[in-house]
């Protein structure tokens, strides 16, 4: 299944931040064959819930191609209702980033975060989660350099990875195939540090004890150490 790379090995990454000319930031981020559009769009407005305050917001949405996946999947917006998986991982892109903005220092604005999978191969939610950091860092950095925020309100990293257990082994950044047959899956939102914003895990078949959980969470340190390293190259761009 896994002939081409190691247990501890993530999926090839790129990183291109010149595919979309008009959003303030932007990155098409592949992790394998997963690709995801992600654009930073900076607007001089609040959202109602902040109104009267010098508090900015970083919020995020989320949705799939049609044929992102082997056969095609309706719009949500045709149905007229999104999906509660497309309202959880959109919640979550938005909290992960908020996690490392401070939103005084962004003032009375908002930066919102389209995140869309032009495909999908597995660890879509960590490519949106890995790519929005650096559309944010891009777009912020435009703010910064037309004199339009007094100090930097980015103050850290934030990537995300997936991790597994397949026949019994652990192992890093699952594509589709790995994911479909995991026993235990987790997605692990971690600052490259080694601070935690958020892990989503699950048993599929029976308990796993946290001795086998940390073996993951080793993973994922070395996961999101290596995805650091690409965000700052595209930034550095």
């Amino acid at each position: 299944m896994r002939e081409e790379r190691a247990a501890n090995e993530l999926r090839p990454i790129t990183i291109d931040t010149t595919f979309n000319a008009y959003a303030e930031g932007s990155a098409l981020i592949s992790f394998g064959n997963t690709r995801v559009l992600c654009t930073a769009s900076v607007e001089e407005k609040q959202p109602p819930f902040l109104r009267g305050t010098e508090k900015g917001w970083v919020t995020a949405e989320y949705g799939m191609l049609p044929r992102a996946t082997h056969t095609r999947g309706g719009r949500e917006a045709a149905r007229g209702k999104q999906t509660g998986r497309t309202v959880e991982i959109q919640r979550l892109i938005g909290r992960s980033l908020r996690a490392v903005v401070d939103l005084e220092a962004l003032g009375p604005r908002s930066i919102s975060l389209d995140c869309d999978v032009l495909q999908a191969d597995g660890g879509t939610r960590t490519a949106a989660i890995t790519g929005s950091w650096v559309a944010l860092r891009i777009a912020v950095n435009k703010l910064l350099d037309e004199g339009l925020l007094a100090s930097d309100p980015v103050h850290g990293q934030v990537a995300a990875v997936s991790c597994g257990f397949v026949a019994g082994e652990a192992l890093l950044d699952l594509q589709y195939s790995e994911d479909s047959q995991a026993e235990m899956d987790a997605n692990f939102i971690m600052t490259p540090d080694g601070g935690v914003v958020e892990v989503q895990a699950t048993a599929e078949d029976k308990p796993l004890h946290w001795d086998q959980f940390m073996m993951l969470k080793t993973l994922a340190d070395k996961g999101i150490a290596d995805l650091a390293k690409h965000q700052l190259e595209a930034v550095a761009r």
